[in-house]
């Protein structure tokens, strides 16, 4: 009772307490002296037990707390913690929303902070109490279950009822072999579902989600299964949230709440508590939450755990799930379709037969039982289960190839993509980037040495001498470095959100890595630096290029931050348009504390967008201009800068252009100053933005983040909401801080291809695919990288996001040629080129991994996500995620996904072929009124051994050579086609005759020698069905020309299945049960004979496919 006590009053809200203790009343001038002493005493509880309520204020009405604290005074030895009742330790705070509690309370009531979060020490506790951070999952099939479920398949049911008419008619035998057919389907069908459900578990703990938390005063990237309560998780732009939080910091933070609420339209977030009377408030109400399993689509935040697991919104959902819907892909809704007109094609040929036995005077028994075995013979048993096995083992090869599928439907897709949109950074290229080359606006340009190495210990900046034929190496010291220089690599550390983290070489995997902020390196011994760590970008790749480059130039944040640059104010960077930018401040005399300070503005994006923003740009300064290069910044310092003219632009025009034709990635960087102590305005490079800049000087500044300068700072008020501000902050107006700005220079990042990603081009385009690259890249960066890889060709075509914009969905369809790069490119594009290839009648493949690429990837018939750089919205939208990000493995994929439907239509057609012959060879018995070949156990001991074994292996078979030079396949089309029936009917008809022939030239006068004719025909058939499955191993190309062992799954099948059929005739009491009896050499002879027929024919059939070019 007493912990029920202290869980209920736990979970109650403030406001309810106040409301129902009424303590103000019990402490009244009025009140006895009993009432009084216990409302104190009921005071001392709460605020000693439940830290959510340790400031008694807030359990008294305003007007009723001057009483109270009479009363406490009164009787202080009430309020002494040694008073009071043993409670058996500290509660726990309840999970709860709290939307109405103020930050501050929320952060007493989990007992942690934000600018250190919780203590290592403190989670183990807080996980045995709260549990993992783990959505319930919805019931697994039991092993009954499934065992049951093979039983309630249509044709399985057939027969099933097939099986009771046998017993009917007191034909046991015949019973017994059709319920062990049963009985076979059954345990191939529940092991390949054992089988898949333990694959999916493996292929769920391939992505397991992971969260940035920060604990013991530093950031670290954890799974979120290990969160609890209390955490204080960052949030950035195209993640998932890891459980339900309470915001207590946002930067234009909006979040996707469509999984919960319904609503597509992301949700601005507000972390200010919200007043209300009522703990119940609509979840799109919840401005200061953030829901599990939700998206952040923009901007950053931070927040506090309140709810895991299954207290989560999500949790809830999950825990009302019972089961889950089984969703049938194309081919299989195909498939079952197909195996039901079987059923009924089945049931009329059984009343056919019956019909005709009957006109000829047979015994309405025997007619029954020939019936039956006719309706035996048409269904074909293993043809479900054969799917589900080829099916699941493309999905397993494919996971094992770093592409993960998450709808079955994709599999059979893959087959059919015509074009494949990729992005190129990462995907077509390694995606480790690096700084190559920085030209500065006085004309110089410095190349950077390893640059594509994270190491930040590694590689210089040098300056090419013209006078000779060496490099110059640039000093790492603050009086020997260039100002354009030294600035610009101030914009590549400071207007930035990305990191580099190192972890010790001989680290597990599945530790959490240690966050090492790269300014840090310089104090690590050199030998931890250069032989035991391995170093690992955080965040944006272009970010951590930038990053590292200025490490290496010898200025890394800790520098600027050392001299006392603050960040205060933060623009995002989005692809409208294409600029970052960010507003640092800092002492206006350096190593002065007087409060005196200036700010300044730094920017970077497209070269054209920020050069369109600037004003004049940084020329050559002479030497002793400044006291140091950083004078440039501040306010006092003379106009440096000079106007832009058209010379200064056709420079940047070439140098640009130069480093795009060199295949860099290239980003403009800017400058602006701002103003001084926080009042007098400097007008110098500030023009129209002057009558904004008082809305400026407002800002109100907010102590320096406690998160590493890597991810969310704390900036100012106006675009960082803290809950606990009650003053409301006039908005900056966003255009303000990118006017106006100072030309620095350009820098040129490189991302080296992918190694095999030429030769993945070269094979698409031989198997009639079209590779095309979508970049935002510089139309001329995209266009060389473009022809290293072979994707554009001399008479290929590149085209700009801009021209896209001025073309109608119809127009881009109708573009001849059509452009195989695409540049500068929004993520409306990408959806409208979509659409346009869908509309040409195409097949599409779209990679993505941003947030904004999601609708693409969603309306493109096969959406592909990249694993690593993808965002988890971007996920969601997927059907295929890459766990490499690399192209090579859509390309693995695509092969993969013909191979899937190549064998599937290969035992599809076997398997007809088989049944067909068995149902001809009946037809034709009965129409020219003679014995029929085969005995009922003979029918399903030949379906027993010679259709399940070879099917399988059909399913299980290696990719058929020549399987990439093919065209797609239309999406369109059915899985048999006229081709195929042509060939089911050709292939059936030939085993019908060769057994029929073999029957009728048998003497069958007496009991005996028809038991024989019997045993002979059965044996012809069932032989050259099984070598018709090994024929059936390639569908166009001769069987000759293919390695006899390219299948050893099919060598095994035919050979088992033979054995089989030998047992059948020569195992004394086991040849009684099925009819059968040995047979001698010259019957040996007819089958070989047969044999032979049925390879020619076979090899005469393909010979007619290569030559018509007719397509199975």
């Amino acid at each position: 009772m007493l912990q029920e006590f202290r869980q209920a009053v736990g979970e109650k809200p403030v406001s309810d307490l106040r409301y129902s203790l009424k303590l103000d009343i019990r402490c009244r001038s009025g009140s006895t002296e009993q009432e009084q002493k216990s409302a104190v005493a009921l005071v001392a509880l709460l605020t000693t037990i439940y830290p959510q309520f340790s400031d008694w204020r807030e359990l008294v009405k305003s007007d009723g707390q001057v009483d109270v604290q009479k009363c406490m005074t009164e009787y202080a030895e009430y309020v002494r913690a040694e008073r009071m009742p043993e409670m058996g330790g500290v509660i726990l705070a309840p999970q709860a929303l709290c939307f109405d509690r103020r930050i501050k309370r929320c952060l007493k009531m989990f007992r942690t902070s934000l600018e250190t979060g919780l203590p290592s020490e403190a989670i183990p506790t807080l996980q045995e109490h709260y549990g993992k951070n783990i959505l319930p999952q919805p019931p697994r099939a039991s092993v009954f279950k499934m065992v049951w479920s093979q039983f309630t398949d249509f044709m399985i049911l057939l027969l099933l009822a097939v099986a009771v008419l046998m017993a009917a008619t007191k034909d046991f035998i015949a019973m017994g072999v059709l319920l062990f057919v049963v009985f076979l389907n059954a345990v191939i069908g529940f092991t390949q579902e054992y089988k898949a459900g333990k694959a999916l578990d493996a292929l769920t703990k391939l992505s397991v989600p992971q969260a940035q938390v920060l604990r013991d005063g530093s950031t670290s990237i954890i799974n979120s299964e290990e969160l609890v309560p209390g955490d204080i998780v960052i949030l950035e732009e195209g993640e998932s949230v890891p459980a339900d939080l309470r915001l207590a910091e946002v930067s234009q933070l909006e979040i996707v709440e469509s999984i919960l609420t319904g609503e597509s339209v992301a949700v601005n977030k507000d972390p200010k508590e919200i007043k209300t009377l009522t703990r119940k408030l609509p979840l799109g109400d919840c401005k200061g939450n953030a829901f599990m399993s939700t998206v952040v689509a923009k901007g950053r935040g931070k927040g506090i755990v309140v709810r895991t697991g299954r207290q989560t919104e999500m949790g809830k959902i999950s825990a009302a799930i019972t089961g889950q819907r089984t969703i049938l892909t194309p081919v299989q809704r195909k498939l079952a379709t197909l195996g039901k007109l079987l059923v009924v094609f089945a049931l009329v040929l059984c009343a056919v037969m019956a019909g005709i036995q009957i006109a000829y005077h047979r015994p309405v028994d025997e007619s029954l039982k020939i019936a039956l075995s006719l309706a035996v013979s048409v269904i074909p048993e293993g043809l479900v289960a054969v799917t589900t096995v080829t099916m699941a083992l493309g999905v397993r090869r494919m996971a094992a190839r770093k592409a993960i599928i998450r709808t079955l439907p994709a599999v059979e897709t893959l087959g059919s993509v015509t074009f494949i949109c990729s992005d190129k950074t990462g995907t077509l290229t390694e995606g480790k980037m690096g700084a190559a080359e920085l030209w500065t606006s006085d004309g110089t340009a410095y190349r950077f040495t390893e640059s594509t190495s994270l190491d930040p210990n590694k590689g210089d900046v040098t300056l090419k001498i013209p006078s000779a034929e060496q490099l110059q190496i640039i000093e790492k010291s603050l009086d020997k470095v260039p100002v354009q220089m030294l600035i610009s690599l101030m914009v590549s550390s400071l207007c930035n959100n990305s990191s580099v983290v190192q972890k010790d070489k001989d680290q597990a995997d599945d530790i959490p890595e240690t966050t090492v902020p790269v300014e840090t390196v310089d104090e690590m011994p050199v030998e931890a630096t250069l032989e035991s760590i391995e170093w690992k970008g955080i965040g944006d790749p272009t970010e951590v290029a930038l990053v590292v480059a200025a490490q290496k130039a010898g200025f890394p944040k800790q520098f600027f931050h050392s001299l006392g640059y603050t960040r205060i104010y933060e623009q995002a960077f989005d692809s409208e348009r294409k600029v970052m930018s960010v507003v640092y401040k800092a002492p206006l005399n350096s190593g002065s504390n007087n409060g005196e300070h200036f700010e300044f503005v730094l920017a970077k994006g497209a070269p054209e967008e920020i050069l369109n923003r600037c004003v004049g740009y940084l020329p050559n300064l002479e030497s002793g201009s400044l006291l140091s290069p950083l004078d440039v910044l501040k306010p006092s310092e003379k106009d440096l800068f000079q106007p832009l003219t058209e010379e200064f632009y056709d420079r940047v025009s070439d140098a640009s252009g130069r480093m795009a034709d060199n295949g860099l990635r290239v980003l403009g960087l800017a400058y602006k100053k701002v103003r001084e102590n926080g009042g007098g305005i400097d007008q110098s490079g500030v023009g129209d933005g002057l009558d904004d800049i008082n809305k400026v000087k407002d800002m109100k500044e907010v102590p320096a983040s406690t998160l590493r300068p890597t991810k969310l700072d704390l900036m100012t008020a106006s675009n960082v909401n803290q809950a606990d501000d009650d003053d409301d902050e006039e908005e900056v107006p966003p255009g303000y801080a990118e006017s106006d700005l100072v030309f620095l220079g350009l820098i040129g990042l490189i991302d080296p291809a992918r190694a095999g990603v030429q030769e993945s081009v070269r094979i698409c385009k031989e198997a009639g695919i079209t590779v095309i690259m979508i970049t935002g890249d510089h139309i001329k960066t995209a266009s060389a990288i473009a022809r290293e890889l072979g994707i554009l060709e001399e008479s290929g075509r590149a085209i700009k996001g801009e021209e896209l914009d001025l073309l109608s969905e119809q127009a881009i369809a109708e573009l001849n040629p059509f452009p195989n790069v695409f540049a500068r490119v929004s993520p409306d594009n990408k959806l409208k080129l979509v659409t346009a290839l869908q509309k040409r009648g195409e097949s599409v493949a779209m990679t993505g991994d941003g947030v904004n690429d999601a609708p693409a990837i969603k309306a493109a018939n096969v959406g592909v996500a990249m694993g690593i750089a993808g965002t988890d919205i971007t996920k969601q939208a997927a059907d295929i995620i890459l766990s490499n990000d690399n192209f090579n493995t859509i390309v693995e994929a695509v092969e993969e996904g013909r191979r899937v439907f190549d064998n599937i239509l290969k035992f599809i057609v076997y398997l007809l072929s088989c049944n067909c012959a068995e149902i001809f060879l009946f037809l034709l018995c009965a129409i020219v009124d003679v014995d029929l070949p085969f005995t009922v156990v003979m029918v399903l001991w030949a379906n027993i051994i010679a259709d399940v074994p070879p099917a399988m292996a059909l399913g299980v078979k290696p990719a058929e050579p020549g399987l990439m030079n093919r065209s797609p396949r239309s999406p369109k089309r059915g899985i048999l086609t006229k081709t195929s029936f042509s060939v089911i009917i050709f292939q059936s008809m030939v085993m019908t005759l060769l057994t029929f022939g073999v029957y009728m030239m048998n003497d069958r006068s007496e009991s005996v020698k028809e038991s024989y004719a019997q045993a002979e025909s059965f044996t012809v058939l069932t032989t050259v069905q099984l070598l018709q499955g090994f024929l059936s191993r390639t569908m166009r190309t001769s069987v000759f020309k293919v390695n006899f062992f390219s299948n050893r799954w099919m060598i095994v099948g035919v050979l088992v299945s033979f054995v089989l059929m030998i047992m059948g005739l020569y195992v004394p009491g086991f040849n009684d049960v099925l009819d059968l009896q040995p047979l001698n050499g010259r019957s040996w002879a007819k089958i070989t004979v047969c044999s032979l027929i049925i390879t020619v024919l076979s090899e005469l059939e393909k010979l007619t496919l290569r030559l018509t070019g007719w397509t199975i």
